[in-house]
């Protein structure tokens, strides 16, 4: 019997985390059991994006969407959408504030309305782990094009015309890196994969990897090409297991299908892949030091010039992207760099993925033209704060960024608006603050980050990400003076100016950001000691007002350390000196007698 409907299940980390393998079970015995395992094709994808609402099943040819489904589901599925050929309607998402009545099909999701997926194009679309439904998505043929109708240099001046500019952060022009190693005469030449995503908050590699990882390794035979390389290296952090063995059947099955190896497709082109783990350190993150790891050094960053393009592993000519860009290639081969560059901003072509995490009512991946504003991507496609908070401001680029307050809502989002207002692209990451959020308390948490993750190496940052962090903690306890805040700022520009790598040059960012958009904030530390957000915990005082308490007892029971006393039906009183501010006291509370200022 023919196929009649297909089950797309969200297979991605954070899907899997909340049973998604189980549901795909259940959902295959379902429709062995109720009879229809000919009529259905049940597929486990990578991650639909949509993180909030999953895990994710999606019914074609119907387009149903249904979210936050549990194993328990599954029988009900095969029998409603399957068996019956009607909607389970309890599971369909329904926007209330668009009052979206049809609950179904991603057309009619404002997540994804003005979202464009060139990166993500594959991702909960086809099962990662079959070469097949790749190909069947014009998978390779982007290869076949370039070994059969193509010149290397062909490729480069596709790549120029396109204006692609890395996505890692820098925001480098792709083309001209790949020129550089295709003009150095060289025995050897490497093409390597930076997957090392380590900023707090981002995944949109792992996801890439783990949706669509043929993308990446058509991308990098194409680099190969077009530079005379004949070996690829994927540098991918060993905390992503999934991402890793789906590389690895990705790896195997091009194999086994002649697109990797020697004499590709008959063409006499070489190209092979070799996988390297990485033990998660952030520094890796920058290329030389991503370099030196993979030539079991330890993972420390190295002067440039020569830059790796040039000479990189192994002392060899060594083009480095990271996923995020690698991904965009084989669309760009297929359908031209004109078409590239007709999407986005003049000098930020193409589009970019963000992580779309924090305070934010529909967290996830959203890949958006270069030029979205912040405000769409908030409020339209985020939906907005959670629980009709304030909107405060956006971290961009991880602790390499800065933050992006209400008065820049309306900046088109591209590398060069961002660096204009004191932020920068980063990697991807966007986590959204709310009113009850620090600011001095979420800058002491990315530098606490840069100390544990600056290998050392050069003076500025070795002392500096410390000297900048005891200024923070000093500031959060309600000891700083108005000098640190002077401080803070001599400090960082030295930085800026003297590290060594990106990661001490851009450490004080996020510093410097929230002093020039929030220094009143660093004030109230300072003159008034108080932390109105209530997260600078030397600065938090909890207090029961005697005359809202009832003496029910709740808050000493919850109390870790014992430090609330009184009399049941009387008014409870805390011991100032024993309080750890953890708030269960607070927390607890159903009368609003305990306060926190």
């Amino acid at each position: 019997m023919a196929v009649k409907n297909y089950i797309l299940v969200c297979g991605g980390t954070a899907c899997e985390s909340s049973k998604a393998t189980e549901i795909f079970n259940a959902l295959t015995s379902e429709a062995e059991a109720q009879g229809v395992a000919d009529e259905v094709q049940i597929v486990k994808t990578g991650c639909f994006g949509f993180c909030e609402k999953g895990p994710i099943v999606k019914i074609l040819p119907e387009e149903a969407f249904y979210v936050q489904v549990v194993p328990e589901d599954a029988k009900e599925i095969i029998s409603e959408s399957i068996v019956k050929g009607r909607m389970v309607k309890r599971l369909l998402y329904v926007d209330e504030k668009e009052q979206n009545k049809d609950g179904f099909d991603i057309e009619n999701i404002k997540f994804y309305q003005k979202q464009v997926r060139i990166v993500l194009r594959n991702c909960g679309f086809i099962d990662p782990e079959k070469i097949d439904e790749y190909i069947a998505r014009e998978g390779y043929a982007a290869l076949e094009k370039v070994l059969f109708d193509m010149s290397p240099d062909d490729v480069i001046n596709e790549l120029k015309e396109s204006g692609l500019r890395g996505r890692g952060g820098a925001g480098f022009p792709t083309w001209m890196k790949w020129n550089f190693s295709k003009q150095v005469v060289s025995d050897q030449k490497y093409i390597v994969c930076n997957a090392d995503e380590g900023d707090p908050g981002a995944y949109m590699d792992r996801s890439t990897l783990e949706g669509d990882p043929h993308s990446v390794l058509e991308a990098m035979t194409i680099a190969g090409y077009a530079v005379g390389a004949d070996k690829g290296v994927i540098y991918i952090r060993a905390e992503y297991p999934l991402a890793i063995e789906r590389l690895e059947i990705a790896i195997a099955q091009a194999r086994d299908y002649g697109l990797l190896g020697n004499d590709i497709l008959g063409s006499g082109f070489n190209f092979d892949f070799e996988i390297r783990l990485g033990a998660g350190a952030f520094v890796c993150g920058e290329e030389t030091a991503l370099l030196r790891s993979i030539e079991g050094g330890r993972g420390m960053p190295t002067p440039k010039p020569p830059f790796p393009a040039v000479e990189g592993l192994w002392g060899k000519p060594t083009v480095i992207n990271n996923v995020e860009t690698w991904a965009n290639i084989p669309m760009i081969i297929i359908k031209g760099g004109e078409w590239f560059r007709s999407i986005g901003t003049e000098r930020s072509s193409g589009t970019k993925v963000f992580a779309l995490t924090g305070k934010i009512a529909n967290s996830g991946l959203v890949e958006v033209p270069m030029g979205t504003t912040l405000r769409e991507i908030v409020f339209d496609i985020g939906g907005g704060i959670k629980d009709g908070k304030a909107f405060k401001a956006v971290q961009t680029g991880g602790p390499s960024g800065g933050v992006i307050t209400s008065e820049f809502l309306d900046t088109p989002i591209d590398f060069d608006q961002l660096t204009a207002i004191g932020s920068m692209m980063g990697s991807g990451g966007m986590i959204v603050m709310d009113e009850d959020d620090c600011i001095v308390n979420i800058t002491k948490f990315y530098q606490d980050f840069c100390v544990d993750e600056s290998c050392g190496k050069c003076a500025p940052c070795r002392i500096g990400t410390r000297k900048l962090y005891d200024i923070l903690d000093k500031i959060s306890k309600g000891k700083g003076t108005h000098k640190d805040l002077e401080n803070l700022e001599v400090i960082g520009n030295a930085m800026k100016k003297a590290a060594l790598c990106g990661l001490g040059q851009t450490a004080p960012n996020p510093i410097l950001s929230t002093l020039k958009y929030f220094r009143e904030e660093y004030l109230e530390h300072i003159d008034q000691k108080i932390c109105k957000a209530g997260k600078c915990k030397d600065l938090v005082q909890f207090t029961i007002d005697p005359e809202k308490c009832i003496g029910c007892t709740v808050c000493a029971r919850k109390c870790p350390v014992k430090c609330i006393s009184g009399e049941r039906k009387l008014p409870h009183l805390i011991d100032q000196a024993e309080c750890t501010k953890c708030g269960e006291c607070f927390a607890s509370c159903k009368f609003g007698a305990i306060s926190k200022r």
